[in-house]
C-alpha cells in the first residue's frame, strides 16, 4: 500500500516511519509547523529521517493554531510544565483537537499523491492525557478519512495498543537512531530532562532495557506515575 506518514520527528513517528517502509511503500512524510515551542528542534530532524528512508519530506504550515488556540505547548502559550507526563498539570500542553486536523490535512494530501493510507503513530502512552490519541477516536477519524474520499484512505495506527517502551524496542529492531530524534517540549539547544516528554522519553529506555543516546540538560530522579 503507499502511505503517507505522519511524522514530527519525534521517537514514536520517525518509528513508525521506518515500520511503514517495511511494511508499505512510503510517498511522502509529512510534518506540521503549528506554533509549537519545540516545532523548530523536531522537524529538521524529521527532513533528515525521510532522507534515510528516501521519502519526500513535506512541512504543511498552520499557522492558526498557534495563533488562535490555548495550549502552553504553543508559543503563545505559558510556561511548558515540568514531573509525570501522566500527570494532571500537564493537560496545559494539550493542543485542542490537533490530531484531527491533522489527520483531515494529510487525508487530502494523501488522497491527492496517490495513496492509500495515512500512519500515525499513537500509542497507549498517549491515552492518559490526550483525548485525540485514544483508540475511540482514531477508529472515528478513520472511518471519516475512508468515507470522505474517493481512495478511501485507510488509517493505520500499528503501535496503537503499545506503551512507549514497546516503540522503544521496535524502533531498535528497525535500526532507528533515536538520537537523530527529538521529544523536549521547550524546545532549547538540547532536552531538558524534566518536561513530561522529556520524563516519558528517559522512562521508555529505562524500561525498555537500552541505553538512552539523548544528551540531557538535567536527569533528575524520574517521578511517580501518577494514579489516575
Amino acid at each position: 500500500m503507499k502511505v503517507v506518514v505522519l511524522c514530527s520527528g519525534g521517537m514514536d513517528s520517525v518509528t513508525a516511519l521506518f515500520w511503514a517502509r517495511q511494511q508499505h511503500t512510503v510517498v511522502a512524510a509529512l510534518s506540521f509547523d503549528y506554533g509549537a515551542k519545540h516545532n523548530h528542534r523536531e522537524i529538521p530532524f524529521a527532513a533528515a529521517q525521510a532522507k534515510i528512508v528516501g521519502t519526500k519530506h513535506s512541512v504543511i504550515p498552520l499557522g492558526f493554531i498557534g495563533e488562535y488556540f490555548q495550549s502552553d505547548l504553543l508559543k503563545s502559550g505559558g510556561e511548558i510544565p515540568e514531573g509525570h507526563y501522566a500527570a494532571e498539570n500537564m493537560k496545559s500542553t494539550v493542543v485542542p483537537f490537533r490530531n484531527g486536523i491533522m489527520l483531515a490535512v494529510a487525508g487530502g494530501l494523501a488522497e491527492s499523491v496517490g495513496a492509500e493510507g495515512l500512519v500515525i503513530a499513537a500509542h497507549g502512552g498517549d491515552h492518559a492525557i490526550y483525548p485525540d490519541c485514544r483508540e475511540d477516536f482514531m477508529k472515528a477519524m478513520g472511518d471519516a478519512l475512508r468515507l470522505g474520499s474517493y481512495a478511501g484512505i485507510q488509517l493505520l495506527r500499528p503501535f496503537i495498543a503499545m506503551d512507549k517502551a514497546q516503540i522503544v524496542t521496535e524502533g531498535t529492531r528497525l535500526g532507528v537512531d533515536f538520537s537523530q530524534t527529538w521529544s523536549c517540549y521547550k524546545g532549547g539547544a538540547i532536552h531538558c530532562g524534566k518536561c513530561g516528554t522529556c520524563v516519558e522519553r528517559r522512562e521508555a529506555f529505562l524500561q525498555a532495557g537500552v541505553s538512552d543516546p539523548t544528551i540531557y540538560e538535567a536527569t533528575p530522579a524520574l517521578p511517580e506515575r501518577p494514579i489516575l
